[in-house]
């Protein structure tokens, strides 16, 4: 994890903390949902408190949208092909316990990455934000796209440890340790709460 030396200074009024893939379907697939929820949670409600901004991104598909991808596509043509994820259906929608609230950034994507298919880099802009804080599922999915992405945008990427989760621990284990903290800052929502605390 990042040294508390290292610690990037941040204003909480350029800062979002984007949950992403936080809903029904998925969230089963990963060690201790519950746990991780309530631990999302707590960050969710300390960058509240500090004037920061939620997002929200969730994975779910419209008609149009199965009858888009390629069977090029690896990660979705399956997907598609199983119709699988429609937009309306319970287990894509964000966790109650996590809801959105008036205000708070909301898109729904149907990729991986958090922005390669929704308009939240604009949302950003609009709001003056320059730090992401990314929590979510799974750290070798959408997290992982998200950090890339956001990192060659130029935003200071901080990754929650204990925000993200992902079905297999090694790769989890890897990319927290060895991969994402040559692109982002790698904290723990304790942490997280000191940071917003000292801006």
């Amino acid at each position: 994890m990042t040294s508390p030396a290292a610690l990037p200074v941040i204003d909480p009024a350029r800062t979002a903390l984007l949950a992403m893939d936080l809903q029904g379907g998925i969230l089963p697939l990963v060690p201790d949902p519950d746990a991780l929820v309530e631990r999302v949670k707590g960050a969710i409600a300390d960058v509240r408190a500090a004037g920061g901004a939620i997002g929200y991104v969730r994975v779910a598909f419209t008609e149009d949208d199965w009858a888009a991808i390629p069977e090029t596509n690896k990660s979705f043509s399956p997907l598609a092909a199983a119709k699988r994820n429609h937009h309306e259906d319970p287990d894509t929608q964000v966790d109650a316990r996590i809801a959105p609230e008036d205000g708070d950034i909301v898109v729904r994507k149907v990729r991986i990455g958090a922005a390669s298919t929704t308009d939240l880099y604009e949302r950003l802009r609009e709001r003056g934000i320059d730090t992401l804080v990314l929590s979510g599922i799974s750290t070798s999915g959408v997290v992982l796209s998200t950090l890339t992405d956001a990192a060659d945008r130029d935003y200071r990427v901080i990754v929650l440890s204990d925000g993200v989760a992902d079905r297999d621990q090694e790769v989890h284990r890897v990319l927290l340790e060895k991969v994402f903290p040559m692109r982002s800052y790698v904290i723990d929502t304790a942490e997280l709460r000191e940071l917003l605390g000292a801006a």
